[in-house]
């Protein structure tokens, strides 16, 4: 059978090709602003409508093109970057494989206009499904305008599966802060739908990270900078207070190229051994320069992935490196050996007048004719110390209260300070207090206790006299019910209780703010500065009023809701920032509904709480008062039951 293998038409292969280098809006961002830097462009900015759903435009100062090479452009293998194989192997610019602007044209309605410094007028091309429309002369100022329009409006399936424009929003957000973090020498500017979300002025690396990590973590930067014959590290690192669970500040960059590296983001991690725990991420903006035939970026159809030649070395000289800069700003533990920590021993010397404090008077310190054991003071004589004793365990054998105790250890300390007048320690023990005294208070002391309680340390079991609920390790809660054991999650099914409480709060309007005396300080990017001001309104419903002050780059949380503590603060807003930052909320669901879960998650007890039999009585009541008492809001089981049948059969 013959025919059967045949050539793609240009149009199919386009599609195809485009499905690599065009994944979302932010693929487009990331080429047209990459293709800008490579123009010599000092300006850049991006201006997007609906998160670049409906509009992407990029406008660079750089060279410009000519008629000839606008058209050029958009062929596919296209390039003015690369003459021959030899090239390939030695990349300096952001983008070479000439297939960007062919593939973007073939899923989008594309609008150019181009001038040259050395042309009086530029061109206009329009083109829709890689099909040129139309082509003109226009005035326009030196350098490129690219508008994208409708991305993938020919693909409705692909269209589908774009995220909330939230979640695009923070995709071309991260590749605009990568290019911007890579360039701090050019001006950059973001905005969507006419609102300006990042503006950066051309400087030195060091402000171009502050600007982007935020003024509270930029004061906990170190400088980082080591240069060998292999490669040239320099960047900055954060103090392990820094470190977060959310991560989101880490950062590498190769010949001014951002890239991922698990293995050497391992090196760097492992520099902070015992300095941070193993469930959170130290900050790092690291930059590496390396020789460009040592390492080959063209392993990933975004280059987002970089293949080096030495890995292992570089491995070694980046931890190390990290290792020694932790050192260097005395962020690793060091025994201190400095005089002024030493102890001053002091020493007698012939015509000084001796100390007589706070040893026996006439006796010399520092003199070799010294003797402890020959100078010792009279204990014996100390009569109020022994009367001070004596009533102590008087006091205790007649079962006297704490307030009695107090005063007791009162005149106990008092005695015991002036040791330079007793002798015969020994007899501070002669009269001990018999065991069934002690055992008389303790049953005193606990019988304050509304109910008493038996816990077992090794098995961590707690137990009421009169109750049939069983605390196990302060996590789980064991009832028996008509078909076996029920063993509920305390923390789950507090959680439960703690949403379902606040969705009605919610919807009939009656939340109970706390208003904080002093405002909780929270230091945040930019980035997520945007993203709370954006969820502000859906905040302030459920008790959480934050706003931002933009010059200290600060959140300032002045109330919170009464069901959660003020110390919670602090991680709630990081768990939303994190999840919104990377678009794991569920909008369908509604921003409201998302927030009110992670609020009742923050506000429930925490594993290891002891309850006593009432606690236990009313979670398992309120519980089951619950529409959904088995699941919790974020999705997991609440309880199981352990049927007497399998419980049987274990015991055969």
């Amino acid at each position: 059978m013959s025919g059967v293998i045949h050539l793609l038409p240009d149009s199919v292969a386009n599609l195809i090709k485009a499905g690599e280098v065009v994944q979302r809006p932010a693929s487009v961002v990331k080429e047209l602003v990459e293709n800008a830097i490579d123009a010599g462009a000092t300006t850049i900015k991006v201006l997007c409508q609906d998160s670049g759903r409906t509009s992407i435009q990029v406008i660079d100062d750089g060279c410009g093109m000519s008629e000839t090479d606008a058209r050029m452009a958009f062929e596919r293998h296209a390039t003015s970057k690369i003459s021959d194989a030899r090239d390939l192997f030695s990349i300096r610019t952001m983008g070479f494989r000439g297939e960007a602007l062919p593939s973007i044209a073939s899923v989008a309605l594309v609008e150019l206009i181009t001038r040259r410094q050395e042309d009086e007028l530029g061109i206009k091309l329009e083109i829709a499904a890689s099909n040129f429309n139309r082509q003109e002369v226009v005035a326009a100022p030196v350098g490129s305008n690219f508008v994208v329009k409708n991305l993938f409006f020919n693909i409705p399936a692909r269209r589908r599966f774009l995220k909330s424009d939230r979640a695009e929003l923070n995709h071309v957000t991260t590749e605009f802060l990568r290019i911007a973090l890579a360039h701090p020498n050019i001006t950059l500017s973001l905005s969507n739908n006419g609102i300006a979300q990042h503006m950066f002025p051309a400087g030195n690396t060091k402000q171009r990270v502050s600007a982007v990590a935020g003024r509270a973590l930029s004061k906990e930067l170190l400088p980082i900078e080591v240069e060998t014959t292999l490669v040239k590290i320099t960047g900055f690192i954060g103090t392990p207070k820094t470190a977060k669970k959310s991560g989101g500040d880490q950062y590498f960059f190769a010949n001014d190229r951002f890239m991922k590296h698990p293995y050497f983001h391992r090196a760097v991690v492992d520099a902070y051994k015992n300095l941070i725990s193993s469930d959170v991420m130290p900050a790092y903006y690291i930059y590496l320069s390396v020789d460009t035939q040592s390492l080959d970026v063209n392993i990933h159809p975004q280059k987002t992935e970089i293949k080096f030649e030495q890995e292992q070395a570089i491995w070694q000289i980046l931890n190390v490196a990290v290792r020694d800069c932790l050192g260097k700003y005395n962020v690793v533990p060091t025994l201190d050996f400095d005089i002024e920590r030493s102890i001053d021993i002091p020493s007698y010397e012939p015509g000084q007048t001796p100390p007589t404090e706070p040893f026996s008077p006439n006796v010399s310190v520092g003199s070799l004719d010294y003797n402890p054991f020959e100078h010792e003071t009279d204990w014996d004589n100390s009569s109020d110390f022994q009367r001070s004793v004596d009533s102590s365990v008087e006091a205790i054998r007649s079962g006297a209260n704490s307030s009695s105790y107090s005063g007791g250890s009162s005149s106990y300390s008092s005695s015991m300070n002036n040791t330079s007048k007793v002798r015969g320690w020994e007899s501070l023990y002669a009269s001990s207090v018999p065991v069934q005294e002690t055992t008389a208070i303790e049953s005193k002391l606990n019988s304050d206790y509304e109910q008493r309680t038996l816990f077992n340390v090794e098995s961590g079991i707690v137990a009421s006299d009169s109750s049939r609920f069983l605390q196990v390790k302060g996590k789980y809660i064991i009832v028996g019910v008509k078909s076996g054991l029920m063993v509920i999650d305390q923390h789950r099914a507090h959680e439960r209780v703690q949403y379902d409480k606040l969705s009605e709060m919610v919807r009939e309007s009656k939340v109970v703010a706390q208003q904080l005396l002093l405002p909780e300080v929270i230091d945040v990017s930019v980035e997520d500065a945007c993203i709370v001001e954006e969820i502000s309104e859906e905040l302030k419903m459920v008790g959480l009023n934050v706003e931002y002050n933009s010059e200290a780059g600060q959140l300032l949380v002045k109330s919170i809701p009464s069901l959660i503590e003020t110390s919670d603060v602090h991680g709630i807003i990081e768990s939303l920032l994190y999840d919104f930052r990377n678009g794991e909320v569920n909008v369908s669901g509604g921003i409201q509904e998302y927030i009110t879960r992670v609020l009742a998650k923050r506000s429930a007890m925490s594993y290891g709480k002891t309850l006593t039999a009432d606690e236990m009585s009313r979670l398992y009541d309120k519980l089951f008062l619950s529409d959904s008492p088995s699941i919790s809001p974020m999705g997991k089981t609440i309880f199981t039951i352990i049927s007497y049948s399998d419980i049987e059969s274990l015991l055969v």
